[in-house]
């Protein structure tokens, strides 16, 4: 096989192999000519406002009838019962926060961290006579009930209150407190 190489051989081989090469001329195919896009649609503009008109009706009052029936009586007028004495009025004071015991800011949910939820509940509490919260509810939401849910839950797990009074005596009375959750970095 180097022989052949060697020799020149491999050329005649290969020549005959191949053959002659042929070259056709191929013309362009014609361009389709595209159609023309559609005309854009027409929008119909709507027509102006006119305000209607005003009218004014003029009203002509009916005269009183003229058959009315009269009726007197001699009958004396009562004197009017006396005065009732109103009740005294009942001062009354919402429930607060106690300043010796400061509210507790519930904790902020994980996922609600993550998702960068935050916002102001606002909670109405029913706080009992000696200060602790008896029910809690959520007056106005901050937009997310993971945050709502944690603010009840400390809320009623936590919060001391002091109480509402009517006439200086504590009374179990409703109140509202806003939680606010806010994210810092």
């Amino acid at each position: 096989m180097f022989w052949l190489l060697n020799s020149g051989l491999s050329h005649q081989i290969i020549d005959v192999v191949l053959g002659p090469i042929e070259t056709r001329m191929i013309e362009e195919a014609p361009k389709q000519e595209e159609p023309p896009p559609p005309p854009p649609p027409k929008i119909e503009t709507p027509p102006p406002f006119v305000p209607p008109p005003e009218i004014d009706i003029a009203i002509t009052p009916d005269a009183p009838p003229t058959n009315a029936i009269q009726q007197t009586t001699n009958v004396k007028p009562t004197a009017p019962p006396p005065p009732v004495a109103q009740p005294a009025p009942v001062a009354r004071t919402a429930p607060k926060s106690d300043s010796r015991r400061p509210l507790t800011q519930p904790e902020y949910p994980p996922s609600s961290r993550r998702a960068g939820e935050a916002g102001t509940v606002i909670l109405e509490v029913y706080v009992l006579e000696n200060g602790r919260v008896g029910e809690a509810r959520v007056k106005q939401s901050s937009g997310f009930p993971r945050l709502d849910e944690a603010a009840v839950r400390e809320v009623k797990r936590s919060w001391r209150l002091v109480p509402g009074t009517e006439n200086g005596k504590p009374v179990p009375m409703w109140g509202q407190f806003a939680v606010t959750f806010k994210l810092t970095d």
